[in-house]
């Protein structure tokens, strides 16, 4: 379990910084470039897929190579974490504390919640959109894994938003929700496992039996933390009629997850998601969730960001109270 402060300062490093992969510091006009573990992450999945990603036996180099990474990084962080806990400083009362171990919480925290870099990515788009749709189609394409080349404005803006909702679960309440259970080691963990999703877990003929088990593994860590996910969104929004509308709607997609917080946000914005796409080429029919194919306007975006905002602040709130009870 992790100590509430280093949940705290964890968090409001995030609210201040964003991206860590990039801080600004004085002296440094293009930014000092920071390690971040999903880099490192991603380095190692590039490295198995292009080595092992060939010949025969496809699916299950696939599936060792993801339950290999994922026990690696739960065993690497937590072999660290007891290292940092031996460690301890005297304080003025003549007790000692574990102050790296809870800087080390802290730190992990900082680099594993999106929620602030998120947002700004979609407000970019936005502002990209007032520009030029050409500039709305290269800013969302940033954030989201379709083709955007042909995107419509609307088609921009619900991309957008649909990532927003989509990321809420697996970029803020869903690393909280294994931080809860599992500590700093299981939210890292969880990174890496969609972080594996992220690259190798899509049905193209590249990825369909390599990136399988990852894919798999992904909608098993992700199935209750989205469905919190769109229930702290109606909640946070004091729209509890909403409830059957998710219901009804979330299953709505191509991910067994992704549908809920979409869905949650379709019926707080009244709109409607979803529909066929391109990826890599190839064209996805994904089902429409909500049924009031209306314009979206910056409002929406505003409405949007605000009740992301409230519901991270409500799942931080939940699980600092969790760990102090439990500490």
């Amino acid at each position: 379990m992790i100590n509430p402060l280093s949940l705290l300062f964890g968090w409001v490093l995030d609210l201040v910084l964003g991206d860590p992969q990039r801080i600004r510091l004085r002296g440094h006009s293009r930014g000092v470039r920071l390690p971040h573990p999903v880099v490192c992450f991603g380095r190692m999945i590039s490295f198995c897929e292009y080595r092992f990603n060939k010949g025969r036996f496809r699916k299950l180099k696939g599936a060792v190579v993801a339950v290999t990474l994922i026990l690696l990084v739960f065993g690497v962080m937590w072999a660290l974490r007891e290292l940092f806990s031996m460690f301890t400083i005297p304080l003025s009362d003549g007790t000692r504390q574990p102050v790296l171990f809870y800087l080390f919480d802290m730190l992990l925290v900082f680099y594993c919640l999106a929620g602030t870099t998120l947002i700004r990515e979609v407000r970019q788009v936005f502002l990209a959109l007032d520009r030029s749709l050409g500039e709305g189609r290269r800013q969302v394409a940033r954030i989201v894994g379709r083709d955007t080349s042909e995107l419509s404005a609307q088609e921009v803006m619900t991309a957008a938003l649909e990532t927003l909702a989509e990321n809420l679960s697996d970029g803020v309440v869903a690393p909280l929700f294994w931080l809860a259970l599992l500590g700093t080691p299981g939210m890292l963990t969880y990174k890496m496992v969609n972080t594996l999703d992220s690259m190798i877990g899509y049905r193209t003929k590249r990825y369909r039996a390599f990136g399988c088990w990852a894919a798999y593994i992904d909608d098993v860590a992700n199935y209750l933390p989205a469905r919190l996910t769109a229930l702290l969104m109606i909640l946070v929004s004091g729209r509890l009629d909403l409830l059957s509308f998710v219901w009804c709607n979330g299953s709505n997609h191509a991910s067994p997850n992704s549908g809920y917080p979409e869905a949650a946000l379709a019926g707080i914005l009244d709109c409607r998601f979803g529909g066929p796409h391109y990826y890599f080429g190839e064209l996805f029919y994904k089902p429409y969730i909500g049924d009031h194919d209306r314009l979206l306007t910056k409002e929406d975006m505003l409405i949007a960001v605000r009740i992301n905002r409230m519901t991270e602040v409500w799942m931080v709130g939940l699980v600092a109270l969790t760990s102090w009870i439990c500490c």
